[in-house]
């Protein structure tokens, strides 16, 4: 009985593998040699206000790449290191950087105004979009870029709470579609040398 039941299980493979090569012989090709054919389901469709009190939406950013970073103003480390990264980065580039909109997306929507981001983005580099919105728009964006930000209580910083949240930077393409990613701690160089395949 239980080899009656392998060979049925072997057969079965056997004609599965067979379908497979014979209707996707690329995808069997890639999952032989350990890789994905799936595109990341990082970005997609958001309305938000910039740091000039425009509304915006992803179709404002069509045509040039995205570099999508998520924080808060009133972060303490992760944040600033990340957007001097950005702006070291863009210095770096030169010329080149003018095919980029970098873009600084705030996870604390309740303290970041276009105001506030106006007055903290000026601390960095001039070409860094500042976005917020409502609540739940924010959080619309938060989910489409897999984004994890949690308010936590804090007493002993401005405003009585803190975020914590992912730090990744992202590329998107000049059609909103996720390239890669990179670590808000990556050496400028070794950022802007990843940007510059791309451009």
């Amino acid at each position: 009985m239980r080899v009656k039941l392998l060979a049925i299980i072997l057969l079965a493979f056997i004609f599965g593998a067979g379908l497979a090569v014979l209707f996707d012989p690329g995808g069997v090709r890639q999952w032989l040699a350990g890789q994905s054919s799936g595109t990341a389901l990082i970005g997609g469709p958001f309305s938000l206000t910039d740091h000039t009190g425009k509304r915006v939406t992803d179709k404002d950013f069509r045509g040039r790449l995205m570099l999508v970073f998520f924080g808060f103003t009133y972060c303490p480390d992760v944040c600033p290191a990340g957007l001097q990264t950005i702006a070291a980065a863009l210095e770096l580039l030169g010329p080149k950087a003018t095919g980029l909109t970098p873009v600084f997306v705030t996870v604390d929507p309740e303290r970041d105004t276009p105001a506030v981001l106006a007055d903290y983005l000026a601390n960095f580099n001039s070409s860094i979009r500042g976005l917020t919105g409502t609540t739940a728009e924010v959080a619309e964006v938060l989910r489409a870029y897999r984004v994890y930000a949690r308010k936590v209580e804090d007493k002993g910083s401005l405003g009585a709470y803190t975020f914590d949240h992912s730090s990744l930077i992202y590329l998107m393409d000049a059609e909103g579609r996720y390239l890669t990613h990179f670590r808000h701690s990556e050496p400028p160089e070794a950022l802007a040398s990843g940007l510059a395949a791309h451009l």
